[in-house]
């Protein structure tokens, strides 16, 4: 079995790739079997024990006192992890000490620096919510 365990996000994307190119191979295949072949080529039994594999595991890089990179509010940050939990499988509630304060506010006439942030990220290391532009208010680059 494969130690290095890809995210259910990733895990649907390299089948989404390989049943792209089964088909113009000739052979295609469907969503369900391109899923169930992925989990084998990891070393399980089918999909399902693959989903509760990774979705039991906390993804690398995520925990008390590592360092993380990413995005808040659209601005780069680098920062430490000062808590993590798991919300639902792949979804984490995260606290991060920033190394260096970011002003969260667009304006030119005020500012609001914050040091300490939290949001709660999903499978592509990314919050739901969105700023007006759509990009997610916290992005945690996940390689």
């Amino acid at each position: 079995m494969n130690n290095q365990l890809p995210s259910t996000a990733q895990a649907k994307e390299q089948a989404k790739r390989l049943r792209k190119k089964m088909t113009e191979d000739g052979t295609p295949i469907g969503h369900a079997k391109s899923l169930e072949l992925i989990a084998h080529q990891h070393g399980f039994r089918d999909w399902n024990t693959m989903c509760t594999a990774i979705g039991n595991r906390q993804p690398n890089g995520w925990a008390v006192g590592e360092k993380v990179k990413g995005t808040y509010l659209s601005q780069p940050i680098e920062a430490t992890v000062i808590s993590i939990s798991m919300v639902k499988p792949g979804w984490f509630q995260l606290k991060l000490d920033l190394d260096e304060a970011v002003d969260v506010v667009t304006s030119d006439r005020f500012s609001n620096w914050r040091k300490r942030i939290h949001g709660t990220v999903g499978p592509k290391g990314q919050s739901l919510e969105n700023t007006s532009d759509g990009k997610p208010h916290l992005h945690i680059d996940l390689g």
